[in-house]
C-alpha cells in the first residue's frame, strides 16, 4: 500500500519488545425478532428479515471485532518501521511484537513466480535495479534486500510468497496478502496454488486495489476471504462489499474520520473494516471510537502496547 509518511528507519537490536497476543475474534450472533401479528400467524416483515439477515452475516464473519475487544494489530509489510519491509525478519519481529497477522504484498517475477515486494521496481529495497516483472526469479534471489535498511541486515533476500507461506506456517501468524497492481487470472491462480499447497487457506485474507484481482480469486478458491483497499471511499461501500463478496473493507484511515458512519454501516452488513496505515496513538483512539476492527500498521509492538493498556483501562463490563 501507499506510504502516508516516512518514517525513521533503523536496526534496534537487542531491544525486548513485549509480546501482546492481539486476535482476531469471531463476532456474537445475534438473536432473531419474531413478529406476531393479530391473527395468531407468524410473519416476518422485511425489516426484520434484513435485521436477521445482517445478525447471521455478522455472527459468520470472523473479522469482524467482538464487543469489548481491542482493535487487531496487522503488522504492514512486518515490523517496517524496526526491520527490512517484507522479509522474514521483519515477520519475526512483527511476531514479537504481539501481532498475530502480517500484511504483504505479492508480484510475480518475469517467470510467474510470486514475490513478496511492494513496489513495481526493485531499486528502493534492494541492490539492483528494474520492474520486478522484468526480472527472473534466479535474478531476483541474487539481491540484498537488507542493506538498505540498515548494515546489520545486510544479505536479506526478497522472499517468495512460498517461502513466506512456509515460514508462517512454522513460526506462528496470519497473512493479509495483497495482491499488487494488475494480475491475469493465470497468475492470480498461482498465487491461490501456493496459499492451498502450503495448507493456509484459512490463515490467509487476501486484498486487492483491483476489484478484478479479487474476482478471479473468488472464482478460483471461493474458501479465501476478500478484502477491497480504497484510497476513496465508494459512494456506496456496501453495495460494492456485497458484490464482491467480501469479508473487510479497507479504506485510508482519512476517510474513515472523514466519514465516520461508514464503519457502522458496514458492520450492519456483516463487513469488517480495516484501516491503513495507522501510525499515532491519537488516530488508534479515533478508530476504536468508530468501531474498526483492525488496523494495519508500521508500529506494531506500540500498538500492541497500546491496546494492552486500553484493555486495563476499560470499565468493568464495557
Amino acid at each position: 500500500m501507499p506510504e502516508p509518511h516516512t518514517l525513521p528507519a533503523g536496526p534496534r537490536r537487542g531491544r525486548r519488545i513485549a509480546a501482546v497476543s492481539v486476535g482476531i475474534v469471531l463476532a456474537c450472533a445475534s438473536t432473531a425478532a419474531f413478529l406476531t401479528v393479530r391473527d395468531s400467524a407468524s410473519a416476518s416483515t422485511p425489516d426484520t428479515a434484513e435485521a436477521a439477515a445482517g445478525a447471521e452475516r455478522r455472527a459468520a464473519n470472523p473479522f469482524l471485532r467482538a464487543p469489548g475487544s481491542p482493535m487487531t494489530v496487522i503488522a504492514h509489510r512486518g515490523a517496517s518501521s524496526a526491520a527490512p519491509e517484507n522479509t522474514l525478519v521483519s515477520d519475526e519481529v512483527a511476531r514479537r511484537a504481539g501481532a498475530r497477522w502480517i500484511e504483504n504484498d505479492v508480484q510475480p517475477s518475469k517467470d510467474g513466480v510470486p514475490y513478496v515486494l511492494h513496489d513495481s521496481t526493485v531499486d528502493r529495497t534492494t541492490d539492483g535495479t528494474g520492474p520486478i516483472r522484468t526480472l527472473t526469479a534466479r535474478e531476483l534471489d541474487r539481491l540484498d534486500a537488507g542493506t538498505w535498511f540498515a548494515p546489520a541486515f545486510r544479505g536479506l533476500r526478497i522472499p517468495t510468497l512460498a517461502a513466506q507461506l512456509a515460514d508462517l506456517r512454522l513460526r506462528g501468524g496470519n497473512l493479509v496478502l495483497e495482491i499488487k497492481g494488475s494480475h491475469s487470472r493465470d497468475q492470480v491462480a498461482r498465487i491461490v496454488e501456493e496459499v492451498r499447497d502450503h495448507g493456509m487457506a484459512d490463515r490467509v485474507l487476501v486484498q486487492s486495489f483491483d476489484p478484478e484481482a479479487l474476482r478471479h480469486t473468488r472464482a478460483l478458491a471461493p474458501e479465501l476471504p476478500l478484502a477491497l483497499l480504497r484510497d476513496t471511499l465508494d459512494p456506496d461501500p456496501v453495495a460494492v462489499a456485497s458484490e464482491l463478496g467480501l469479508s473487510a473493507y479497507n479504506p485510508a484511515v482519512g476517510q474513515l474520520t472523514a466519514h465516520p458512519g461508514t464503519v457502522e454501516k458496514l458492520h450492519a452488513a456483516g463487513v469488517a473494516v480495516m484501516a491503513w496505515t495507522v501510525d499515532t496513538a491519537d488516530r488508534w483512539k479515533t478508530l476504536d471510537s468508530l468501531g474498526t476492527d483492525a488496523v494495519i500498521t508500521n508500529r506494531p509492538a506500540e500498538l500492541a502496547g497500546w491496546n494492552a493498556a486500553w484493555a486495563q483501562s476499560r470499565p468493568t463490563g464495557s
